[in-house]
């Protein structure tokens, strides 16, 4: 699993295309020949972009569903939605579909978000909403999501 770091902002042309950040670009470089997936988010109104070979062990863990599980054959039917093969082009271009960018409102400020082995893609308002709120929010969170993981051998906690 390779670890992508850091937020970065750009401009959607009008055709739709996104211009990578270079940092994020020479993050991505060992996936650029495999192809990445784009899709919805789960949670959020925003868009994911797997690389090929994270996406390939999601679809590892989703094929061992049992599809005769009415639950299940939901969950593959919405976590697949819209899903599309993009590639990046020779200039660091992304072209969101237009299906794709009207489910997430991005038109002109965009924000890429990294989330550990993916990469989100926001309307920059909508990114700004979601990361919105005060420290003591963040605090409560943090402590509720982490506060009983013990890592002494890195020293996390």
């Amino acid at each position: 699993m390779n670890t992508i770091i850091g937020t970065y902002e750009c401009k959607a042309d009008g055709k739709g295309r996104l211009l990578l950040p270079a940092p994020l670009k020479k993050q991505l470089s060992a996936s650029l020949q495999d192809g990445f997936v784009l899709k919805r988010s789960v949670f959020d109104k925003c868009l994911e972009l797997w690389p090929m070979a994270e996406w390939n062990l999601m679809m590892a863990k989703i094929n061992k569903l049992n599809r005769f599980n009415k639950k299940n054959n939901d969950f593959i039917r919405k976590f697949m939605a819209g899903v599309k093969v993009v590639e990046i082009d020779e200039v660091g271009r992304l072209l969101v579909a237009k299906d794709l960018a009207a489910y997430s409102s991005i038109v002109k400020d965009v924000v890429f978000s990294s989330k550990v082995n993916i990469v989100e893609i926001w309307d920059k308002n909508l990114y700004e909403q979601s990361i919105a709120g005060g420290d003591d929010d963040f605090a409560d969170l943090a402590e509720e999501v982490m506060g009983d993981v013990n890592d002494d051998d890195h020293g996390i906690s």
